[in-house]
């Protein structure tokens, strides 16, 4: 049996527009629910479009797909599972804000495309969401007490070939302490003057996107005269946005300070909780001695490690910047690959990778230099928490692995008997000719039905 899982994101636009395309006829009965023609369809010219997914024979299994979905929506309305009005509105605005996105946020080219209003669009996604929702939910709540012993973690792992273990690269787990250097008084006060220098010009007549394009410290937007386009509500910092959304059209603000700088902000447009600004930022400078004296504060809270003092947790809690992921995970980095807190030494920065290469576990490094995205320099120290060997896949260092992959076959299995259980009490009703052309869906037609 197939694991089926409905967690689908985002929908394709082609989906909405084949609607009107396709003369429907019900294909399929699941219990009260019913499946069309259409609903193969749609999720046919998805597949094709975006997975070049062209083969007539997988519509067989999209069909089997929207059953088990089907199937799951209807045990959910017997055994009261409900997904809030809330959470399907909330996706609703997620996959809409998705597709603006991809236009701009261009409300007119959504609706020529759409040849609807987005209102209509949201209103026509609304059913089909929710029963996706529905699905996932009564999916979890099937296989969300499945445990595993030791004992069956072990067996699962000697039912692996060993010529099919997987060989583990060399992996660490690394902890930090983030310190940024502070803006000196009077490099902000220069850079609030140079700001409002800039503000008091644009209200002369000067052209706010040339002084924009030669001024701004927002190198993305100052090559389009710092135009930030159109945007929902909260897609900026709270302090830009709370501005941005008192201005009216055509206004321009005062000063705005953020983490990011100074913003001097020009309403262009508004509609409803989309808001069309564009900015001037300048940021503070900062100097040499800023960076030293950044760089020997991170110095001295080594030292106060080195000596015992403090145990990392607390130089975390003490110390690192908040806004850091790390703070609130004891120090501990996460991998932005793999969610988790391992990283393969392939993953690491260049300059932490060199800096704990020779290190022993328990050992910290001297400050290190780094750069965010955003052109921010800031210092951290790093602790090497734990290092493995590259190996092959084994139970004593790979244990958490090996459960995992075993909880998770376990889960399939046992959703897979539950799935049986369920469509031999279910009614179920399968066009003959989608039951002649469709060997899978073939054990649905064998079940004993009420």
């Amino acid at each position: 049996m197939r694991q089926w899982l409905f967690c689908v994101l985002a929908f394709a636009p082609a989906m909405v527009l084949c609607q009107s395309q396709i003369i429907d006829k019900v294909v399929a009965t699941v219990g009260d629910e019913i499946i069309l023609l259409s609903d193969v369809e749609e999720q046919y010219n998805y597949d094709k479009e975006r997975l070049a997914l062209s083969s007539e024979e997988s519509k067989c299994g999209i069909l089997e797909g929207l059953m088990v979905q089907k199937l799951l929506v209807n045990q959910a309305k017997l055994d009261s599972v409900i997904v809030e009005d809330d959470q399907v509105e909330q996706q609703l605005d997620q996959r809409i804000d998705y597709i603006l996105s991809l236009m701009n946020n261009d409300i007119s080219q959504f609706e020529e495309y759409y040849e609807k209003t987005v209102a209509q669009v949201r209103n026509e996604m609304r059913e089909d969401l929710r029963n996706q929702l529905t699905a996932q939910t009564m999916q979890e709540k099937v296989i969300e007490n499945t445990t595993i012993t030791p004992s069956e973690v072990a067996a699962y792992y000697k039912r692996i070939p060993e010529d099919s273990l997987p060989y583990f690269s060399s992996e660490v787990e690394i902890g930090e302490v983030v310190v940024y250097p502070k803006v000196s008084p009077e490099e902000r006060e220069k850079a609030i003057d140079r700001l409002e220098s800039l503000r008091e010009r644009v209200l002369a007549g000067e052209n706010f996107a040339e002084l924009a394009r030669k001024f701004s410290d927002d190198p993305g937007s100052a090559r389009v005269g710092g135009d930030l386009g159109l945007q929902k509500r909260g897609t900026f910092v709270p302090e830009f946005e709370a501005a941005a959304y008192n201005l009216t059209e055509g206004e321009l603000s005062d000063i705005v300070e953020s983490p990011f700088g100074f913003h001097l902000i020009e309403l262009i447009k508004r509609r409803g909780n989309l808001i069309h600004t564009r900015h001037i930022l300048i940021k503070a400078a900062i100097n040499q001695e800023d960076l030293d004296a950044a760089r020997n504060k991170l110095d001295s809270i080594r030292t106060v490690f080195l000596k015992d003092s403090m145990s990392f947790e607390e130089l975390v809690k003490t110390y690192s910047d908040e806004d850091e992921q790390s703070y609130n995970n004891g120090g501990r980095v996460v991998n932005p690959l793999t969610g988790n807190t391992f990283f393969e030494t392939a993953d690491l920065d260049a300059d932490i990778f060199f800096a704990i290469d020779t290190l022993q576990v328990g050992d910290v490094t001297k400050p290190l230099e780094f750069k965010k995205p955003t052109g921010e320099i800031g210092y951290r120290i790093v602790l090497l928490m734990s290092r493995t060997d590259p190996h092959q896949a084994n139970l004593q260092q790979d244990y958490t692995k090996v459960k995992k992959a075993a909880i998770e076959e376990r889960k399939v299995e046992y959703f897979d008997r539950w799935l049986q259980e369920k469509m031999s009490t279910t009614f179920v009703d399968v066009d003959p000719v989608w039951l002649s052309k469709c060997d899978n869906l073939k054990k649905w037609a064998r079940m004993t039905r009420p």
